[in-house]
């Protein structure tokens, strides 16, 4: 690595008004602060770990292996979570810091005005005052001692230094690490996957589009018949089925512009993930087999932190979100565990009749004060701003001025609520068999999860976690897929205390949230795959509004299906080839009419089309038919939406889901009744962009594009542009707008094969290290590291001590 070009790079980038420009100090601050090589902005790169850090906790020997993975050893756990600690901050502190800071709503005090909008919304929400409810929860658990221990590792390594590059970039120094900024990520990580301002967007499109149309176009169940649980052919013993109602107190709608600020607060489209089990009597080994991918926003550093820790009887290995000191999903002694986003409804919004000073709300016939709180936001290089927190008997309350009139809404989060996941997760480490694991997913709380978990005694099971409110009106349970009254006190979540420590139980005998029981779930299957698609047909309570299209989990069962019908054999190396299948039903499904249609299609398509019709639908980056189809199926889209949503003053994130698009009749009125010239249309238009752009297949287009957290305007920290494989639909899932995909792939054998993952980009958030990105050419392959659980050979790279108060 040129250290010295990139020095030069970066100092260019900054001071000609990259990112945190607007913080940095005056010229000759800056100037001395990147003066090679003793400047403080290039301490990171002169970054080494000391053999020895004194503490009381005891020591701790901390192994690398050859992809940065710390092995942490110790006898006792308080030891061993301090190292994690420790380690983590040298790897990950920007990364660590970077989450706190946005939950807190204290972006703008490193980064200016541009992260205003971000620290208003994170006020207003308080998911400080939500983390602070969930210390209480879990205060006096094991869970949270070690989390002290942990965050005493991290204020060792802060007091050790030296601080990584973006620091210096923005000329800020961290404060201390807390155990509230554990639970704050814990949150940002709840929110990504469960908060959601859809109900608002549903409530526009019920005004703007007659009954009909609205029922066919946003249907509450997608045309498909793969649902996670397919009943009759799963095995094992399937719970959580049944019927329910709908209806409800419905309260005004909330105001567009209200709803186009929030938007940008809610988790990226499209994020999901795979996971699949095999059990014994279908493998090589006859043991079950587990792989699992989770598709998460695609950054530098990577989300994810793989570790591996024996202390205190526990041998656990696997990935963690920086910040956390538990291991999320991986394996341990006994078995192995991941999870899907299960796309459950857990959170409800309301509307309210207030005052004319705006100081009071209307609940239940009473007018009650608003919970008020003033917060400064500081702004680097500009003026602090002051932001009213208010809060009513729901949950927090976000406002808005538009035009002299304040439009609003107020949130009811489950995860507002006290939630005791991180104890969950601690529990997952030390569970010993599938009653432990079961046991400790009971305190999972947030977010709404589809668990899944194969062990060395042959059992593996599936069950949706998570926190799931029954919503009632008038005794009927209703579904949450509408903004309710909030002033006539309608549909509320018994036994939830926003910002306190809930119960989660009714007073009276109708339960509150969904019992654990009556939660979708199989216990044994023979083998189940999970792909962010609707859990169950019929689920005994409403759980979501909102699911996957189905094309991954329909994929994942047709070769499920195949292996079990062939007589079985599944190894790690089969379940490798299902992680990296490219075949993208979406073009199955249309690729035959778009031929049928050529004769519409000009003479430039016609190469296209002669690859198109030798295609085997798969997403490779060598494929010209690949290329074609994703460019055309983006045109195609636009022109059959696009209009017809524009005159209604609907953008692109009102329009209906890519199952619904590929299931329309031909004669459809949303094509005019001709979809063969809808389809000749998109064709031209996709003939164009390609040739403008000068691509000839697939990885032409379909590179990566992993950029830093500072936004991509520091370009030499991102990382390389590698052709890849996949879309936004198939199981080697790879969406290059938005920069999602799959943020960690896992497959974990419980016979003697040992267990494989990769991440997209590398362990060590420093520039400087040769482990920033040496993963990424692995991933973008579809290629794995060893995930051994055996310490690597040779001394120790690191001693820990114990330390901290």
């Amino acid at each position: 690595m040129d250290i010295d070009r990139t020095r030069r790079a970066l100092l260019a980038a900054v001071v000609g008004g990259g990112v945190g420009a607007a913080s940095l100090s005056p010229a000759g601050d800056l100037l001395d602060r990147f003066a090679a090589p003793s400047g403080s902005a290039w301490e990171s790169a002169r970054r080494s770990v000391p053999d020895t850090v004194e503490g009381p906790h005891g020591p701790a020997t901390v192994t690398y292996d050859d992809y940065h993975v710390p092995h942490v050893e110790a006898d006792t756990e308080d030891a061993a979570y301090f190292a994690v600690g420790y380690v983590q901050a040298a790897d990950r502190l920007f990364e660590m810091d970077l989450i706190r800071r946005r939950m807190n709503g204290t972006l703008s005090a490193a980064f200016g005005e541009r992260t205003l909008e971000s620290d208003r919304f994170h006020a207003k929400m308080d998911f400080r005052g939500a983390a602070e409810a969930s210390q209480s929860a879990i205060e006096g658990t094991r869970a949270a001692e070690l989390a002290a221990a942990f965050r005493d590792g991290v204020n060792a390594y802060l007091d050790a230094g030296p601080l990584p590059l973006e620091f210096g970039l923005l000329g800020y120094e961290p404060r201390e690490w807390e155990t509230l900024d554990t639970l704050l990520v814990g949150q940002q990580v709840s929110w990504g996957l469960t908060g959601s301002f859809e109900t608002l967007r549903r409530g526009v499109l019920r005004e703007e589009l007659d009954a009909e149309t609205y029922r066919e176009l946003f249907p509450a169940r997608l045309p498909h018949d793969s649902p996670i649980i397919r009943e009759g052919r799963t095995g094992g013993e399937v719970h959580g089925a049944a019927e329910s109602g709908d209806d409800a107190r419905v309260g005004d709608a909330a105001g567009p512009e209200l709803l186009d600020w929030l938007s940008a607060f809610e988790p990226p489209d499209l994020l999901g993930s795979n996971h699949w089990v095999v059990s014994g009597e279908h493998t090589e080994s006859g043991s079950p087999v587990f792989a699992y991918d989770p598709h998460l926003t695609l950054m530098v550093p990577p989300v994810w932190y793989e570790q591996h820790i024996v202390a205190g009887g526990v041998d656990v290995r696997g990935a963690t979100f920086p910040g956390i000191p538990f291991v999320v999903t991986g394996q341990n002694d006994q078995g192995a565990w991941g999870f899907t986003n299960t796309g459950a409804d857990v959170v409800d919004l309301y509307t309210y009749e207030t005052d004319d000073a705006g100081e009071r709300y209307r609940h239940d016939g009473e007018w009650r004060e608003f919970e008020t709180e003033t917060r400064t936001v500081e702004v680097a290089g500009g003026d602090d701003r002051e932001v009213a927190v208010r809060k009513t008997v729901h949950g927090a309350y976000l406002d808005r001025e538009v035009d002299g009139e304040t439009q609003h809404v107020g949130v009811a989060w489950t995860g507002m609520g006290g939630t005791r996941e991180s104890a969950a997760i601690y529990r997952f480490s030390r569970a010993g068999s599938k009653g432990e694991f079961l046991d400790a997913l009971r305190r999972f709380d947030v977010p709404t999860q589809n668990a899944m978990y194969a062990d060395r005694d042959g059992e593996t099971l599936y069950h949706t976690t998570g926190k799931i409110p029954i919503r009632r009106a008038d005794g009927e349970v209703v579904r949450g897929d509408r903004v309710f009254d909030g002033s006539a006190g309608a549909v509320e979540w018994d036994g939830f205390e926003p910002f306190g420590v809930s119960t989660w139980e009714a007073d009276g005998e109708a339960e509150a949230f969904v019992p654990f029981g009556d939660k979708p779930g199989v216990d044994n299957p023979d083998y189940l795959g999970t792909a962010n698609q609707r859990p169950l047909d019929d689920p005994k309570y409403p759980i979501g509004q909102e699911y996957a299209s189905g094309f991954r989990g329909q994929r994942i069962y047709e070769w499920l299906d195949r292996v079990v019908e062939d007589g079985g054999g599944v190894d790690r190396e089969w379940m490798a080839s299902l992680q990296n299948d490219t075949l993208d039903i979406r073009a199955r499904e249309l690729v035959p009419a778009v031929l049928d249609a050529r004769d519409r299609m000009p003479a430039a398509a016609d190469p296209w089309l002669d690859a198109m019709a030798d295609w085997d639908y798969r997403m490779d980056r060598d494929s010209a038919a690949a290329l074609a189809f994703r460019i055309w199926y983006e045109e195609f889209r636009r022109a059959t939406w696009a209009d017809d949503f524009e005159a209604l003053g609907l953008d692109e994130s009102y329009w209906p889901q890519e199952r619904v698009l590929v299931s329309l009749p031909a004669d459809h009125a949303a094509f005019d009744g001709d979809r063969a010239e809808v389809l000749a249309t998109a064709m031209d238009a996709a003939v164009d962009r390609i040739e403008d752009a000068g691509w000839e297949t697939y990885g032409d287009y379909n590179v990566t594009a992993i950029d830093h957290q500072f936004g991509g305007q520091v370009s030499a920290l991102n990382y390389d542009r590698l052709p890849t494989d996949g879309s936004a639909y198939t199981v080697f899932n790879y969406r290059k707008e938005g920069g999602a995909g799959s943020s960690w792939r896992m497959i974990t054998p419980m016979g003697d094969a040992e267990s494989r993952s990769v991440i997209p980009g590398g362990q060590d958030g420093s520039y400087f290290s040769e482990h920033y990105d040496d993963q990424l050419e692995l991933w973008a392959d579809g290629e794995y590291k060893p995930m051994r659980r055996e310490v690597p050979d040779g001394d120790p790279d690191v001693t820990v001590e114990g330390g901290g108060e």
